[in-house]
This record gives structure tokens, sequence and C-alpha cells, in this order.
């Protein structure tokens, strides 16, 4: 049976480390196990999902990966829910999206008990599904076959001129913005880095997990930002690559400016160690990219993307980073800018309309 890429290449990593946190770790062979038994518990007594919604509410970590790759392998397709999100949110979400069933941990699941029973959605908790398939359940060896073409996510944007707006990427589409951002910046099986970001954005998705997990490197769970736990992790050399929003930024440097200089040293250093280091989400100051380089030795690697394109955008790996700039078209990315009027737009300094295509850009 044909897999999708991002199964198939978990295979080759087998027992490398793919989680790792204070519990434990987990490797791709576990990643792969668990998947397949939740696959077989989402569809029951179906042999497809056939693009049937599936949202779930889980903090990043290893029960969120088993869960997402579960609904690709099933044929469904999965609409991450954000955990600061109010009921009213929720139920948008839920409404808007269609989704037939709603998969959370018991600890989460008083957030959509209720949602789940009033809009009629099946509600599976993840703790309820044995490790291992039982005989009723589907054999994992009959998982549907899942196309390329298929949709596989539904992300909704922020909202900020209406309501939000349920954007559907395919399994080809995120797997266009993962080889991109892969190629670009060196993604390796030897990277470590930590996952602190929120997981119903693009940014933790596609620029963290999905990175990492083609690659056969190893996240690290952090659950939400916590500055002393990075900073010990970080003098321990923990992290080869790092992600995150200008505001965190800012947040470390008022943190390594208060502290004496030899008590600042090991994280300076462990922060210098870094391959590599990326801001976005929000423009980076140029104040605090010098800062940061000031300090760190680390020149910040700035993108640019929408919940609709992945990233289009990016400064170089290699090569100088300019404060103020998010860089050239990421491979497979065709980029122009064109004036209200239809012109294209051919000079500096000009402002115009970003218009963007390639396999990374949004089904609908």
């Amino acid at each position: 049976m044909t897999e999708l890429p991002l199964i198939a290449r978990a295979r080759t990593y087998a027992d490398a480390v793919a989680i790792r946190s204070a519990s434990g770790e987990r490797t791709y062979n576990a990643l792969l196990e668990r998947s397949a038994t939740l696959a077989a518990a989402l569809l029951a007594d179906d042999s497809d999902l056939k693009e049937a919604r599936v949202a779930f509410l889980l903090p990043g970590g290893y029960d969120y990966l088993t869960v997402q790759w579960a609904i690709w392998r099933a044929g469904g397709v999965a609409v991450p829910l954000s955990l600061s999100a109010t009921e009213p949110e929720l139920e948008y979400a839920l409404a808007d999206s269609a989704s037939h069933c709603v998969v959370t941990a018991r600890d989460l699941a008083g957030n959509v008990d209720s949602l789940c029973e009033r809009l009629g959605i099946q509600h599976l908790l993840i703790d309820d599904v044995p490790d291992k398939p039982t005989a009723s359940d589907v054999p994992t060896g009959d998982l549907p076959f899942v196309g390329p073409n298929r949709r596989a996510m539904i992300l909704y944007t922020s909202g900020t001129t209406a309501k939000p707006k349920g954007v559907v990427s395919t399994h080809a589409t995120i797997q266009a913005q993962t080889e991109a951002l892969v190629e670009a910046w060196a993604w390796q099986a030897t990277d470590c880095i930590p996952l602190f970001l929120p997981l119903h954005h693009i940014h933790g998705i596609i620029n963290v997990v999905s990175c990492a997990l083609w690659s056969g490197a190893t996240i690290e769970p952090l659950g939400r930002f916590d500055i002393e736990t990075v900073l010990q992790r970080v003098a321990a050399d923990a992290y080869t690559v790092f992600m995150a929003v200008p505001t965190i930024y800012v947040k470390l440097i008022q943190a390594l400016e208060a502290l004496p200089e030899e008590k600042r040293a090991p994280f300076v250093a462990g922060f210098g160690k870094m391959r590599l280091m990326v801001s976005g989400s929000a423009a980076l100051p140029a104040s605090v990219h010098e800062t940061w380089t000031e300090l760190t030795g680390q020149q910040l690697l700035e993108r640019y993307g929408m919940t609709e394109i992945g990233m289009a955008l990016s400064n170089p790996y290699d090569g100088a980073r300019l404060p103020g700039t998010v860089g050239h078209p990421l491979p497979g990315v065709q980029l122009r800018l064109k004036f209200e009027q239809g012109q294209l737009v051919i000079s500096y300094g000009e402002p115009g309309e970003i218009q963007v295509c390639g396999p990374a850009v949004f089904a609908e």
C-alpha cells in the first residue's frame, strides 16, 4: 500500500527519537504505531473517512502528533482547535468546518462536552483508546490509501476583518510547504527544536512540527513558553534550531540583560551555538534584531508567510540577513508586487499588493 510520504519517511527513522519530554522519549516507531491504532478507532466500521472533518483539542506533544497523523491516515481532514479559545469560538470552528468528531484527552473534555452534545458531534477521548488495537478495530494494515490531492487540514485565520475563515490545505500543499523550508533552512536528522508555539497556527504546525518530523529530527514540547525552562535547556546545549515570535525575543533580551555578565554567559553561549534561530508571525523590529545579535552573536532569520500560503519569503540561511526585511521567495514560490491599478511594481520603495503562486498555496 502506498502511504503518505510523511508516514513513509517516518518509517526510515524508526528508532530515532521524535519527541523528548520530561516524561520520557518517544520514537518515530511509537508515533507510527499509536497513530495507526487511533486511525483504526476513528474509522470504526468505515474503511475511509473520505475527508470527514475531525477536530481535536490537545496540547502540543505526543498525543497531538499521533492524533494529527491518525486523522490523516484514516483519510480525514484535521481541524486543530485553540486551547485558549472561548466556547463561542470553539462552537464557530466546529460548526463552520462541519466537524463530525472531536478528539480530546479526559482533562480537556469539559471544554467541549456540552458543545458536542448540542451540535450532535461524536466525542472521542484518546484515554479510552488502548495502546494496541482490539480485535473489533480496523486492522492497521487496512488503512485507506490517501492521495496527495486529498484535503488534509483546515486552519482558521485570525479574523481581523470578519469572522475567521477556514483555510483548506491538501497533503500536497503541506508537503510543498514543508519541503521548501527543509531545503531553505537545511533541516537535518540531528536537529532538536523546542516547541512552545500554539498548534492551531501554521507557524507551529509547519515550520516546527512538520519540518522536524519530515527530517527525522527531535521535538521537545514545552507547553507554553516558560523563560526559566527555556534558558536552562539552552544552557545545556539542548537545541540546534529555535523558532519564536518577536515578543519572545524581547522577553529573552530583557531576561539576559537583567543578569550579571558571569550568570548570563552560559545562556549566551547556548544561543550562540545554535545553527538557526528564526523569528516570525509578526514584524521583527530592527532594534530587536540588532540587540539579539549584539548579545548572542546570532543573526535572527526573519521570514514571511500566511495561513493561506505557508511561508513565501525568507532571509537566507547562508548569507547576510538584513534587519527589517523578509528576504526572497522560497523554493517553488513565485511572487510579484502589483499596484492597485494592476501594474507591476518594478522599483524599490514602492508599496504594492503581494501576489503569490506555487504548490504551497491553499486549495480553498
